[in-house]
């Protein structure tokens, strides 16, 4: 099955939804479940839904996962941690707004070079739906997908994410950018409490934050593509005579 095929049967399983309670969507899993489908099984059914999904996923994942992929991306940069905030207004009252910039920068650096490590996790996730997961996406609100990510993968990704974090923020350089930030803070670091932040914890779940909110996009894109595009294809899935 091709990649155009399986996200064309995606938007007509979805499209086909309209809302939870749809007894046509009900009928037409009913077919695939008990093999009354001449040209479509359900194994088809939800190996395309997989597919479909899998894109989705793989395409926030590359979106993220390059250079400025978080940080020329307003939706998904990470901010300086609210702890700081104090230091990076008083760094921009007296000229030094580089180096509050220069430690943000550092911050969306380390979550672009961690976010691939998703890929095959997301992957594994799909891999594991059962036909009832596949219904229950079909029939929920426009982030069920996303959802069934958030419940089955997140910790798993942060458990995962966290040393390669750890190691991206050495390799970018967000201690130095850090330690540089607070050195040139002066007297106002004694009014935060410098000892609370963990930075690696602080990008890794801005990092998930960010990749949960793509992939939240894309299956809503996915929902929204029009069905005249997938005549053939839900002749293929439903039975019809093509």
């Amino acid at each position: 099955m091709t990649k155009i095929k399986a996200v064309s049967i995606f938007i007509a399983i979805l499209s086909l939804a309209g809302c939870a309670g749809s007894p046509e969507l009900l009928d037409l899993i009913d077919q695939q479940t008990h093999g009354t489908s001449k040209t479509a099984t359900q194994a088809q059914m939800v190996a395309a839904v997989r597919e479909a999904l899998n894109q989705g996923n793989a395409r926030a994942v590359k979106s993220l996962g390059r250079r400025d992929g978080f940080m020329k991306n307003p939706q998904v940069r990470i901010p300086m941690p609210q702890n700081l905030k104090r230091i990076d207004q008083g760094l921009r009252a007296i000229g030094q707004s580089k180096v509050a910039d220069d430690f943000v920068l550092s911050l969306n650096r380390a979550a672009e070079a961690a976010v691939p490590l998703a890929k095959d996790v997301l992957v594994d996730a799909v891999k594991r739906m059962t036909v009832k997961d596949v219904v229950n996406i079909v029939r929920g609100p426009d982030n069920a997908a996303t959802q069934y990510f958030r419940k089955t993968s997140e910790p798993r990704l942060r458990k995962g994410m966290l040393p390669i974090v750890s190691s991206a923020t050495t390799r970018v350089g967000v201690t130095r950018s850090y330690k540089q930030m607070i050195s040139r803070a002066g007297p106002l670091s004694a009014f935060v409490d410098l000892k609370s932040l963990d930075i690696d914890s602080y990008v890794t779940r801005k990092t998930l934050d960010g990749l949960f909110l793509l992939i939240a996009q894309e299956e809503k894109r996915i929902r929204e593509n029009p069905v005249a595009r997938t005549t053939e294809l839900l002749k293929l899935v439903f039975g019809g005579n093509g």
